[in-house]
């Protein structure tokens, strides 16, 4: 006797509907718990703040489109951290939501919906879920290129030709990774005769027109400050290193689809003791073409762009394992067949809540036990927004001026540099050149804050920033309480006020 769940029914009859519950409940989840559980924001954010809020038209960290909107976010949420938790959360709904219409373009709404199902279960659409930078903006707008993509190529649609244009100009504002990604979409349209057909229109020609128009201040900005050149490529004897590190990195990208893997074991025939007749999910023939596409995106980027990363030395696949790992549940999809059996279904949705439950989980795990059993430092656990209203109140207190700028250990101007009320310039004083818009004499005109980890009661900065700032007074070092109170001492911050010499306001 065959069983069909509500869920299954749901699937059948309203997709769309399974769709939205799925994608804005994880993306609720993901919005409301660092905003509960974080102190100070995860990963690189407050560094992608300290850079948007300068609004460079290119850095060395790379195109300038998500720092821009990362100070956006922020300023829209009235200088709190909650915007840019709900523009990452932003990004995955329209990533999902991309991923969905061009599954229901090639298999059907039916089936489109378990690939967005497993592509949730991918770790890196999860966690962590909280940060924002270039390889999260990337996602949403890879996705919309294979879209729109496969709409001119697959479907005909020439009016795509003019969101696609601006996509393609985006992705280039957004990542590095944006070279590779496009070369691969170039080298398959070409290859193909459907790709080739659609690029002998001028529409081609009046969208690569509007995408050079897009990118062409950053390219100026790459020729100017001579960073068009590639890093100089591995000696011979550090090839096997490098090949070493491709392997981790393709590891990685592996134990990223472990939660698809596993929900695909639990569907498996030979673990259906029951030998009952499962529901189907239908799905209308899938064209070789179709087929081509999504196999070709699905497998090529994670070896291409986890190649470069280790051609180049990076500990991380460029453009994110995100924009790598993308088309994956719609691949598994395909291959599973035109007919796809879900076997077990109230074990199928326990399994899937667990993976999709296991990084929240953690994330709770890690912030309110490891104070208590660990020695290591969560970044996530030093309390912003104190230490920001903290030195730029005494700042302004001393000097009866606005605090203008911030130095000292990168980590803590960070967290100065956004959560200070003036929102502060971040100099990185051990590297200047990465922080052009506040210079060493620009620094001392018009005064700041330079913070250190305090290792003694007396405050003494190390040696580097005595160097850097000589003649600096240190004041009497400042104690913080953790998010979470445990066995870890408290956070102590050594500072020193550098006096305004110009009479200008300081910043801007």
């Amino acid at each position: 006797m065959r069983f069909t769940s509500l869920i299954v029914e749901l699937i059948r009859a309203r997709p769309r509907l399974i769709f939205w519950i799925v994608v804005l409940a994880q993306a609720a989840l993901w919005l409301f718990l660092p905003w509960l559980v974080y102190g100070s924001p995860p990963g690189d954010v407050a560094t992608v703040l300290a850079f948007g809020r300068e609004y460079q038209v290119g850095t060395h960290l790379g195109p300038p489109l998500a720092f821009w909107l990362a100070d956006v976010a922020f300023r829209l949420a009235g200088n709190h951290i909650f915007g840019v938790y709900l523009a990452a959360q932003l990004c995955f709904i329209l990533t999902f939501w991309a991923l969905f219409r061009l599954g229901r373009a090639i298999v059907g709404a039916q089936q489109s919906i378990l690939a967005v199902l497993l592509a949730a279960t991918i770790t890196v659409f999860s966690f962590p879920g909280a940060e924002f930078g270039p390889s999260i903006v990337a996602r949403p707008i890879w996705a919309l290129i294979l879209l729109h993509t496969w709409q001119i190529i697959g479907q005909g649609r020439r009016r795509a030709w003019a969101v696609l244009s601006v996509e393609i100009g985006l992705l280039v504002l957004t990542t590095s990774a944006a070279l590779p990604l496009l070369t691969m979409l170039a080298v398959f349209v070409l290859a193909t005769q459907k790709g080739r057909r659609a690029l002998a229109s001028m529409d081609a020609l009046y969208a690569a027109i509007v995408t050079l128009v897009l990118v062409l201040p950053y390219l100026v900005w790459l020729v100017r400050a001579d960073m068009v050149l590639l890093p100089a490529l591995p000696a011979w004897a550090q090839l096997q290193d490098r090949a070493l590190g491709w392997g981790a990195l393709l590891a990685g990208l592996l134990f990223a689809l472990s939660g698809a893997v596993l929900l695909l074991i639990a569907n498996s025939r030979a673990l259906d003791r029951k030998n009952e007749d499962p529901p189907l999910i239908f799905r209308p023939p899938v064209d070789s073409f179709a087929r081509l596409y999504i196999y070709v995106f699905a497998l090529v980027p994670p070896f291409v762009l986890s190649f470069i990363a280790a051609l180049f030395d990076r500990d991380q696949v460029i453009g994110g394992d995100g924009v790598a790992l993308l088309p994956a549940g719609l691949a598994i999809v395909i291959v599973a067949g035109d007919l796809i059996a879900l076997r077990r279904q109230q074990f199928l949705r326990t399994v899937w809540l667990v993976v999709i439950a296991a990084p929240a989980a953690v994330i709770l795990g890690t912030a309110f036990i490891q104070p208590w059993v660990g020695s290591s430092e969560l970044r996530t656990s030093l309390p912003a927004r104190d230490i920001g209203r903290f030195f730029g109140e005494n700042f302004e207190r001393r000097t009866g001026r606005p605090l203008a700028a911030v130095a000292g250990d990168p980590h803590l101007a960070t967290l100065i540099g956004f959560a200070a009320r003036s929102r502060p310039h971040v100099m990185f004083d051990a590297t200047p050149q990465q922080t052009p818009w506040i210079t060493s004499k620009l620094f001392a005109e018009h005064g700041g804050v330079v913070v250190w980890r305090a290792a003694d009661t007396a405050g003494t900065p190390p040696e580097d920033i005595r160097t850097r700032f000589p003649g600096l007074v240190p004041e009497v070092p400042r104690s913080f309480e953790r998010l979470v109170k445990g066995r870890q001492p408290l956070v102590r911050i050594g500072w020193a006020i550098v006096r305004p010499q110009a009479s200008g306001q300081g910043s801007r």
